[in-house]
């Protein structure tokens, strides 16, 4: 399980690393200033728009949407992670597994399809289990964590692995490689809390799937 880690780290100096990096940072950058200031906006105006009282509610409301994106990252990452999986796998498979042939798997649409489809189950999944990590904190954080490695990690898989084959195959292969996906995915759910090693997610996860899929088959 180390291995993949050890070797997706290994190339974070690679050029083609940069630019995805830069633009998930930006882009999560964006889409949390974007959420407070609407959700702030938007209970500003719900408690009348002027006055002390107004903006308190629009203050708490903004410190609230952040509150829900820091849980909700997770999905977030999945969704950036699946606008940049071709030109980071490629990059990993260049350096490492250069005999591969060229991908032939399902078409860029439907793999970046299958990530935002994941990313909503996952945004779902966190709500549910929010109150529960509120009310029973260490059950709950332990319950977010065990959904967070799971989601991430077969998320980051699928990504990759759908490069390379149809739906079928790639689900057929995730069962093979059950464990190592979510213990690889268990680490990076971790990291997914820390910010800004958060921002490094998509990319390092992506690269690491890539070995996972890979390593004793090439």
């Amino acid at each position: 399980m180390l291995r993949p880690l050890l070797l997706a780290a290994g190339q974070l100096t690679d050029p083609a690393f940069r630019r995805p990096l830069l633009i998930g940072a930006g882009l999560a950058l964006a889409l949390g200033l974007a959420l407070a200031a609407g959700v702030s906006w938007g209970v500003g105006w719900l408690a009348g728009g002027e006055g002390w009282l107004a903006s308190l509610a629009a203050a708490a409301g903004g410190l609230l949407a952040l509150f829900a994106l820091w849980w909700l990252f997770v999905p977030v990452l999945l969704a950036v992670a699946s606008i940049f999986t071709d030109g980071v796998a490629a990059a990993v498979e260049q350096r490492h597994y250069p005999s591969l042939p060229p991908p032939a798997g399902a078409s860029a649409p439907e793999q970046a399809w299958a990530g935002l489809v994941l990313a909503a189950k996952m945004a779902v999944l966190t709500f549910v289990l929010l109150p529960l990590s509120l009310l029973i904190p260490v059950f709950g954080a332990a319950a977010l964590w065990a959904v967070a490695a799971v989601g991430l990690g077969e998320g980051l898989f699928q990504g990759v692995a759908l490069r390379r084959m149809s739906p079928a195959a790639a689900k057929a292969r995730a069962r093979t490689l059950r464990w190592r996906i979510w213990g690889v995915g268990g680490v990076f759910a971790l990291l997914a809390v820390v910010s800004p090693l958060n921002l490094l997610v998509p990319v390092l996860g992506t690269a690491a799937m890539v070995h996972v899929l890979h390593r004793n088959t090439v």
